[in-house]
Order: structure tokens, then sequence, then C-alpha cells
């Protein structure tokens, strides 16, 4: 069949510019702060002739996209990278009548102030990979933003206080129930907001960080036991939904970092008689477990 004469359409299209990485420093006098952050931007244009006909009238080239991102950011600062993001679809949407919908993907880099001697410094800082905070901002032409946020790679292990027994037994079963056992895993979570009106995007954040660690760890002394990794998967979800009224639902990946026992009964010279001090760290392959929360629906009367 001549490909000219083919009955086919575009769906789907989108373009934009990826990794745009910006340091921007805020200076009142001797006293300075940072945001590190790296931009991906995607515009959807009304027509598709750049495609069909290679015209490009109505492109905005992805340099200019990333000149974009920098001349914002110079103007109006970074207060969260949930508010840039939103100036961003904002100037795509009202400046380029062309453009029917943007989505903006921000992460930022986890710098902390330095402190020496107790105090904290005033223009030092140091990298802290805890865990890294990113955003997604998406708005189509005359709509409101639609905001979700989250972390990434939080690793977290506890030595003790977690078990998983009684799952299936069957012929396929090598693995033993285990009463006590090394809980380690990398969390990822996301959630998404009904309503950006009054959110603070710092406080959220945190918020959420520390709902994953109170119920992953518990308190100091004594701990909280965790079941299975599912049950604390909810726990930590329940917790921020229940904290943040404009959250509307929050994901959750929450894969094993495995830590096998180290078999030391081979070394039977050494007469070790039990092992709980030595263990292999294992990535692969590994459980993979994930869940979605929502606030549930009231049923009208």
């Amino acid at each position: 069949m001549d490909s000219d004469n083919f009955n086919c359409e575009i769906i789907d299209s989108g373009y934009g510019k990826n990794n745009i990485r910006l340091l921007r420093v805020e200076r009142w006098g001797a006293h300075h702060s940072i945001k590190e952050i790296e931009v991906n931007t995607n515009l959807t244009l009304s027509s598709k002739k750049d495609y069909t006909h290679g015209n490009n009238t109505d492109v905005i080239a992805t340099d200019s996209q990333k000149n974009t991102v920098y001349i914002l950011a110079k103007e109006y600062g970074i207060k969260t990278v949930e508010n840039f993001g939103m100036l961003l679809c904002n100037h795509f949407l009202s400046k380029y009548p062309q453009v029917t919908n943007v989505h903006v993907h921000i992460e930022e880099a986890p710098w902390r102030r330095m402190k020496q001697g107790g105090k904290e410094h005033n223009h030092a800082f140091i990298m802290t990979p805890e865990a890294f905070r990113y955003c997604d901002v998406e708005q189509a032409k005359h709509g409101l933003p639609k905001v979700s946020a989250g972390l990434r790679g939080m690793k977290v292990l506890k030595t003790t206080q977690s078990a998983f027994k009684s799952f299936v037994d069957d012929e396929y079963r090598t693995l033993p129930d285990a009463d006590d056992r090394v809980f380690a895993t990398i969390v990822g979570s996301r959630w998404w907001y009904d309503t950006t009106k009054g959110v603070d995007f710092d406080r959220v954040w945190q918020t959420v960080k520390n709902c994953i660690l109170d119920n992953f760890a518990g308190p100091p002394d004594t701990g909280l036991f965790s079941p299975s990794v599912q049950h604390t998967m909810y726990l930590m979800q329940k917790a921020a939904l229940s904290k943040v009224e404009q959250m509307g639902k929050i994901e959750m990946v929450l894969p094993n970092a495995h830590y096998y026992t180290f078999d030391l009964s081979k070394f039977k010279k050494f007469g070790f008689k039990h092992n709980d001090e030595i263990f292999m760290p294992s990535d692969k392959p590994a459980g993979h477990i994930h869940a979605v929360l929502q606030r549930r629906t009231q049923a009208k009367l």
C-alpha cells in the first residue's frame, strides 16, 4: 500500500527538554540558602503539523524551554519544587496559545546546611541523600494544575521486630517461617493532592517521611513489630492520609533488600553454635511489594 494514502492518526504526542539542572543561591547578607533541582518539561500542541508536514511554526524549541526554566528561576525563585512546577505550567499555557497541555517533573538534590561546633553555617552545605524529593505537575489549557509529589531511594533497616510466617505452604515452598529477621527496604512513595489550596508542600513532604519512619521503626526503646512488609506499608500510608487532608491517595513501593544469615555450620573447627551477627546482603532476586491507598468515598444518603 502506498504510504502517502495510508489512513492513520497520531493519538498521543509531546516533546520537551529533560535533565535541566540548576542551582539557585539566595543571599541575605552573609546568610545564604540553596536549591538544586533537575527539571523535565513536556509540551503538547494543538496541531500535529510538525509531525505530519514538517512544519515547525508552532514548535517552542526544547532549548527555549530550557532557557525558560533558568529565567523563571531567576525571576521568581524556587519556594518549593511543587510551586515552581506550577509556575512553569502556567507560563507555557498562558504565553503560547498553541500549547494545550504541560507536564513538568522536578527532582531536588538533598542538600543540608552544615553545622560547625553545633552552629549552623552561613554558606556551607553537605549532601545528605537520606531520600530524594520529586514532584510532577500537569495542567491542561483552562484547567487546574494536577500535582503529585514523592520521595525515592530512602533505604531503612531494622535488626529485629520483624517476622514473616504462615504463608502458603505447598510443593513450591522452601522458605521457612521467620519469627525474627532483619527487615530492610528502599522506600519509594508518591502521593496525589485533591487540591493545592492551603498546602505547605515542605511540611507535607516531611510529614510523609516521618510517617514512614515512625511506622517502620516505632518507639526508640521498644520498636514496632512488623508481621509483614504489606502490613507495615499499610500503616505508613494510612498515617500519611490521616495527617494530610489535601492528599487524595498515596502509593508506596517497598522492595525487599535481603540480608541472609551466613551459614557458618560448615566451619566446624571454629565451633560456631549459632549465628545472628553475620549476614550477606543480596539485592537480586528481590520481593516487590506495592499498594495504593486512597480515601474511601462517603456514601450519600
